[in-house]
């Protein structure tokens, strides 16, 4: 998914709060569950949370989730956010620069759990990624 982080998103002077990143992650791993299970699920807990630089209104964020584990009822994913486009405000009010290479800025590894009773499709095998894909 990408997203521009909003002025509403500011919480600390011109940064965006880390909670505006998970709300990101968590986004993505209802959908893992969804096409998973075809049920939203509850996110259980995150096992890791890494934030590497900061967010600001006007940025832009990649973010993506892939399926780690699979367990009955369990999903397990690692997520990442990465600055695509990043506001440049000692330059100008609306400046901004495309970041090539893009930024990562966040990380996490979670665990969602969707109850065997809501599960409206049968698993079906979680692809195989090779070593480094995302």
């Amino acid at each position: 998914m990408r997203v521009r982080v909003g002025s509403e998103d500011a919480h600390y002077g011109t940064i965006a709060a880390g909670a505006f990143v998970m709300q990101l992650f968590g986004d993505l791993a209802t959908e893992i569950t969804v096409r998973r299970g075809g049920d939203e699920g509850l996110l259980r807990a995150y096992e890791h949370v890494e934030f590497l630089s900061p967010v600001r209104p006007g940025d832009f964020l990649e973010c993506r989730a892939r399926l780690v584990r699979e367990g009955r009822t369990s999903r397990t994913f690692q997520a990442e956010a990465w600055k695509v486009i990043s506001t440049r405000a000692d330059v100008g009010e609306s400046a901004a620069d495309v970041l090539d290479p893009p930024v990562l800025v966040a990380t996490a590894i979670g665990t969602t759990v969707v109850q065997s009773h809501l599960q409206r499709k049968e698993a079906a095998p979680a692809p195989v990624h090779p070593a480094g894909a995302s």
